[in-house]
């Protein structure tokens, strides 16, 4: 499910079950992230599904890449793969106003 980016932060602050993924590659995560993040990189292929099946799939996750493009095809993933919730951030890190984590 697509969400703007207030109503994708403000219903991820108050949910008890949210996880922030961040799908971009090590080295962009690296660069700057949205606090509490974890990073699961899309471009890793199987890899990445593999990853995502350690995930707890009775968790609610807050998806964002760079623009939005890369997280809407990781929540089409994950519906495949069970998830009931995953969110996109609609534009991206590129285009989020909230606290960006840089260490």
């Amino acid at each position: 499910m697509n969400l703007e980016q207030q109503q994708w932060w403000s219903q991820f602050l108050t949910d008890e079950k949210g996880i922030i993924l961040d799908v971009r590659t090590e080295d962009e995560f690296n660069r700057g992230k949205i606090a509490n993040a974890i990073n699961i990189d899309i471009f890793k292929g199987q890899g990445f599904i593999y990853a995502l099946e350690e995930l707890d799939k009775t968790k609610n996750y807050y998806v964002y890449c760079a623009a939005g493009s890369r997280s809407a095809n990781a929540c089409n993933i994950m519906r495949e793969l069970g998830f009931a919730n995953a969110y996109n951030l609609v534009g991206g890190i590129t285009e989020w106003e909230g606290p960006i984590d840089t260490e």
